[in-house]
């Protein structure tokens, strides 16, 4: 028995007080599927529906117990790690100042506040995350507050270890294989610190943020040039350093990567068919499944489902990127001659189940051509190619415009 596993239990035996374990499910849906025992470690149940705010009350517990007359905490954050860090506040009785970049969403700034209460103060400054951080970092230095950082951290990353205490528990060991989704590296730390090599594993990053990936094929972490911050819970652009300690000799080749537009399809898969509210990085997980169903047939896997706070808001910008993914939505703007009859035309092209979606076309007087943006949703991906053939033929121009992304952007 490790020290650090010491330590996690003690962390996961003080949690109790503050709220219950998290129940770890088999889901026959994904196990039919993929012909494996699946099992959910659902962090999306906790009370404030994510795992953050494990490492947030460790890390809090053991500067309270060194430093008892510490009374002011500060976080910068605009997910989950705020909502955590204000229930702790709450939970503690010390005062929390949360900083916030100017552009969260109202609905954040809300439950941040609600699970706080009294005990913490919401500041909304900078346009940009890098200015957020550096407004607490100056204001903790001169207050002598506290900076609770969300992963890079000993105590944080003790504290997300809990999860894998809980597991072993209720699994009665140690599974096969334990699918882990990573932002800054706190939780794939502290699982794989807990289990070492009584398990396999597979680290799941979005497409757009693969710092783990890059850390681990440098040999070091590195910052990456660009992120997509689509599964905001997990769009980290440099994984933390202390995460990395527990997780830089682990094999690039099980760090794997999600695409965003996929993901969504895996939310609404589980909303659909099981009736669980996840958010993009609390997918990641079961999202990775199809990536290694060879591996896993037969074994007991854990996904970890990290959170479920999900603004419904974005709902359809979900779908339409899932259909995206599956190719049954795609967007392009049609040269549409201007004259009588060219629309209808273009119309007895369509296919039965071919839908139009989006239209957007202004007649332009001086021109013999006008340019039509349109969307087009069908029940096959195989439709489009017919379409576009058919379109072709009847020297209609056009361009695909569904994956530029600086175009759909822009018109979609």
């Amino acid at each position: 028995m490790t020290s650090f596993q010491d330590m996690a239990r003690v962390a996961e035996r003080a949690m109790r007080e503050v709220f219950a374990e998290t129940p770890l499910q088999l889901n026959a849906h994904l196990s039919d599927r993929f012909g494996a025992e699946i099992w959910l470690k659902r962090e999306d149940l906790t009370p404030v529906r994510s795992y953050k705010l494990r490492g947030a009350f460790n890390a809090m517990r053991k500067v309270l117990e060194a430093h008892p007359d510490q009374q002011v905490f500060v976080c910068a954050s605009a997910g989950n790690h705020a909502q955590g860090v204000a229930y702790m506040c709450r939970h503690f009785g010390v005062r929390g100042v949360i900083f916030m970049p100017v552009t969260t969403p109202q609905q954040k700034i809300q439950k941040t506040q609600i699970f706080g209460g009294d005990a913490v103060e919401i500041r909304l400054t900078g346009d940009f995350f890098d200015d957020t951080l550096a407004e607490s970092q100056t204001f903790c230095a001169a207050e002598g507050a506290h900076f609770l950082a969300p992963f890079d951290d000993d105590d944080v990353i003790e504290g997300q270890a809990s999860v894998a205490v809980e597991m072993a528990v209720q699994m009665g060991g140690a599974p096969d294989h334990i699918i882990l989704p990573v932002g800054g590296g706190g939780l794939s730390a502290g699982v794989r610190a807990f289990f070492g090599p009584r398990c396999q594993y597979t680290f799941v990053e979005p497409a757009g943020g693969r710092s783990l990936y890059a850390a681990v094929q440098a040999g070091e972490p590195v910052t990456l040039d660009r992120v997509d911050s689509f599964v905001d819970g997990a769009a980290v652009a440099r994984i933390g350093e202390k995460p990395f300690e527990k997780l830089h000799d682990i094999d690039a080749a099980d760090v794997i990567a999600a695409p965003e537009n996929r993901i969504c399809g895996t939310m609404l898969e589980m909303l659909n068919v099981e009736g669980i509210v996840l958010e993009p990085a609390g997918a990641l997980a079961v999202d990775a499944l199809v990536d290694i169903a060879d591996r896993i047939r037969g074994k007991r896997v854990v996904c970890i489902t990290s959170g479920g706070n999900f603004d419904f808001e974005r709902l359809p910008e979900v779908k339409e990127r899932s259909m995206n993914w599956q190719g049954l939505k795609k967007y392009f703007i049609l040269r549409l001659p201007q004259r009588p009859g060219a629309l209808r035309d273009f119309l007895d092209l369509l296919g039965p189940n071919d839908n139009i979606t989006r239209f957007e076309y202004l007649k332009k007087n001086s021109r013999n051509f006008g340019s039509v943006l349109i969307g087009i949703e069908t029940n096959a991906a195989g439709n489009f190619p017919s379409l576009f053939d058919r379109v072709n033929k009847r020297g209609f121009a056009f361009r695909d415009v569904t994956k530029d992304e600086i175009l759909a952007d822009f018109l979609i």
